[in-house]
């Protein structure tokens, strides 16, 4: 009956005094916080292609390698067949750790010349991206480490789709933002929220852009 009167940390020191992690599970309207956060990253994933499509993109969805000791897949490789561009995309539902997940993302775009020579892709040169589901808790957290994300990707918003539109050398690090439907919206709702997919990435003090 005393577990409620317990800090969370010291529960964690505990746990990790003795070898062993200690996990939450959260639900949410009787899901898993796990699955639902799939059902967004896949939603996000799906807006991306959308995107890519429309500006004439060839899109691969879990593209897998196993390069020496580095196994893995990107989220979405995009691949412009004009410019022979390659462009690999990290999709987050949202943002957890900052420092994760831009070695996540520098780690596949690294790989990514070996991962097109293997599959027969020509690779000009590869344009690495960060796409996260639109919401304000990540927008907060991008914003929190401004200095990081900036550094990372400094490409934003409307300049990142200009980008995807126009291809052009060198190819650019960069971070967007897309609004995804949620679990009621219908079907008609889906493609108006498709075709504005791309919203405002800018973190706080900067000019917030938005698809044109």
């Amino acid at each position: 009956g005393e577990l409620l009167r317990i800090a969370w940390a010291d529960l964690v020191a505990v746990a990790e005094a003795v070898g062993a992690r200690l996990d939450l599970d959260i639900r949410w309207q009787g899901e898993r916080i796990d699955r639902l956060l799939d059902e967004r990253h896949s939603a996000t994933a799906d807006v991306l292609v959308g995107l890519l499509r429309r500006y004439g993109w060839m899109a691969e969805v879990e593209v897998s390698f196993a390069i020496y000791a580095e196994r893995g897949s990107i989220d979405v490789v995009g691949r412009h067949p004009l410019t022979r561009m390659i462009a690999t995309f990290e999709v987050k539902a949202s943002i957890g750790d900052a420092n994760q997940t831009i070695i996540g993302v520098d780690r596949k775009a690294r790989l990514a010349p070996e991962i097109a020579r293997e599959r027969g892709w020509v690779c000009r040169g590869v344009a690495r991206f960060l796409v996260i589901a639109d919401s304000t808790t990540s927008r907060s957290r991008v914003t929190r480490h401004a200095e990081i994300f900036g550094t990372a990707f400094p490409l934003r918003g409307r300049d990142c789709v200009a980008w995807l539109r126009s291809p052009t050398t060198p190819p650019p690090s960069g971070l967007f933002f897309v609004n995804v439907p949620n679990d009621h919206t219908t079907g008609a709702t889906r493609q108006r929220v498709r075709r504005s997919a791309v919203h405002r990435a800018a973190p706080s003090g900067t000019a917030r852009s938005g698809e044109p």
